[in-house]
């Protein structure tokens, strides 16, 4: 167990404290009126941390307030955790990003891509081109959620029971196995979906490693970066400070369930199962801002991080002009995707104030992260509220944290 700690007054690296006051005191009202439980926010410049805020509960019902050691479900905040693990294994030259899924699960030797119909009725042909490790790095592997409700395919991941992604009793790899059997939204690379694509990847990297993927980031991620608390469950001796998880209504917020689960799960997610402390998710963010090493310890390559956190979308394409149909909306204007990450790409199209080449991602319970290499930034805002409708809690963070900018 490690605490983050603030370690410098934000006027010595270029923040202006009143800003961040104003930071604090827009979410403080959230909590204050009942919108979110409680939240951690830290914001560090040159690798030093110069804000941190805790406020609020972990655990409302029985009084215990959020603090800096408090654990957060950060549901897909494990996906670049993932996409570094897989390109690890690229730079070591065990997988390529042109390499085709099937040749590790061969279970998508032959995918076929939605033609017409829906349920019984569905008509498919098959895929002209394979779907590559660099499709599912991106998110354009025509893989779909069965939760969008937008797409005859998300009506088939429903009826194979997926809609939570986890196929039921299964682990990664029968769960990959059903994603296989199920036919892809569009044709691979033509299109971005969000998706279990990174199910998938974590299995590839489990196949390839040899390893479960718990274990292959533990000791080639977590272990190395000093991530004490990281994993995809919680101990006996962690239970104590993982924050209760919420979801709200007509009435309020309330506790509802959610992962991770005491003990280790049948179904390791590199979507979404991760558990972290803000220590852990800071040591992972200075990594990247780093450009693949902290303290001495060596992850990636500077060259395989700046890949990482460049648009990977055909003609520097944004979200909204590539997206499948659910995803042509205003808030994903300017914004592209890398190998695992979002990434602006045209500021003066976002929904709030952003650096051109600022790139992170954010987590279904209220947790986001980002790291601005232009400003030397990094920020993250860990609460742990499932929304039912989408709220400006992160266009808000990220034009508060523009404010205090000061040079």
């Amino acid at each position: 167990m490690r605490h983050l700690r603030q370690e410098v007054e934000p006027g010595s690296v270029g923040l202006d404290a009143e800003a961040l006051d104003r930071l604090d005191r827009h979410f403080a009202r959230l909590v204050d009126d009942g919108r979110l439980p409680g939240y951690l926010v830290a914001v560090s410049r040159h690798g030093r941390v110069a804000h941190l805020t805790t406020y609020g509960r972990r655990d409302r019902e029985a009084g215990l307030p959020v603090e800096s050691d408090t654990l957060w479900r950060i549901y897909s905040m494990t996906k670049p955790v993932t996409s570094v693990a897989a390109l690890m294994l690229l730079e070591e030259g065990r997988l390529g990003l042109d390499d085709r899924v099937a040749d590790f699960l061969p279970a998508f030797a032959e995918p076929r891509v939605h033609v017409g119909g829906k349920g019984p009725d569905t008509t498919t042909r098959p895929a002209e081109q394979p779907i590559l490790i660099r499709h599912l790095l991106t998110h354009t592997a025509g893989l779909t959620f069965g939760f969008y409700h937008a797409h005859p395919v998300d009506g088939l991941y429903r009826d194979a029971g997926l809609e939570s992604s986890v196929a039921p009793g299964a682990d990664l790899a029968g769960t990959c196995d059903v994603y296989a059997g199920l036919p892809l939204q569009f044709e691979p690379g033509t299109q971005w979906n969000y998706s279990v694509a990174t199910n998938v990847l974590g299995r590839v990297i489990e196949v390839v490693s040899g390893q479960d993927l718990d274990v292959f980031l533990h000791e080639r991620i977590f272990r190395p970066l000093g991530m004490a608390d990281a994993g995809f469950h919680v101990t006996d001796e962690q239970a104590g400070r993982l924050a209760e998880l919420y979801g709200d209504d007509e009435g309020g917020i309330t506790p509802i369930p959610g992962l991770p689960l005491r003990g280790r799960p049948r179904f390791l997610s590199g979507s979404g199962g991760m558990v972290a402390t803000a220590h852990d998710y800071h040591r992972f963010m200075e990594m990247l801002r780093r450009r693949g090493e902290l303290d001495g310890t060596r992850l990636l390559r500077p060259g395989t991080v700046d890949m990482m956190a460049a648009n990977q979308l055909p003609g520097n394409a944004d979200r909204r002009s590539f997206g499948s149909p659910v995803h042509q909306e205003p808030g994903n204007a300017g914004l592209g995707f890398g190998l695992g990450v979002s990434v602006v790409v045209d500021p003066a199209l976002t929904r709030a104030p952003s650096s051109e080449g600022a790139f992170g991602w954010s987590g279904v319970a209220t947790t986001t992260f980002w790291v601005d290499p232009r400003r030397d930034l990094t920020v993250q805002f860990l609460s742990q509220l499932r929304p039912t409708a989408s709220h400006s809690v992160f266009p808000e963070l990220k034009r508060l944290v523009h404010e205090a900018v000061r040079s």
